[in-house]
């Protein structure tokens, strides 16, 4: 998971893509699901101070338990950051949620719903 404004969270509209939650997001649940380690990390060739990496490792040796974390890590690491970039307002990856969701009945994630810019604007004097 890697938050950056200039890359990987830089098609996110809503503001959120200079928080860092995205990189412990990916942390915290790539290790429930059976990374052997995990890392939060800053630069990542963008510049020190302008993204947060949060990165894993996961020894493969064969064995049927690692195939099941690899599994399991795996599956929810790529689709954990498909599902932030579209509740994010990112529309392929709210296309490319919803498809994985149609695929996959075990998968449970809340579909964002975007909110037309017009309505935004008339509501905007409100606050």
């Amino acid at each position: 998971g890697t938050d950056s404004p200039y890359r990987e969270t830089s098609d996110i509209r809503d503001g959120s893509m200079f928080c860092a939650d995205m990189s412990i997001q990916n942390v915290i649940g790539d290790s429930f699901r059976g990374a052997t380690w995990v890392s939060i990390h800053n630069g990542g060739g963008v510049g020190w101070g302008e993204v947060m990496n949060g990165g894993f490792g996961l020894v493969l040796d064969g064995t049927e338990e690692a195939e099941k974390r690899a599994r399991s890590m795996l599956y929810w690491d790529v689709n954990n950051g498909i599902a932030r970039r579209a509740w994010a307002g990112n529309e392929n990856a709210n296309f490319q949620i919803r498809r994985e969701l149609a695929m996959t009945k075990d998968l449970d994630v809340t579909v964002a719903n975007q909110v037309d810019d017009d309505i935004l604007d008339e509501i905007s004097h409100f606050v």
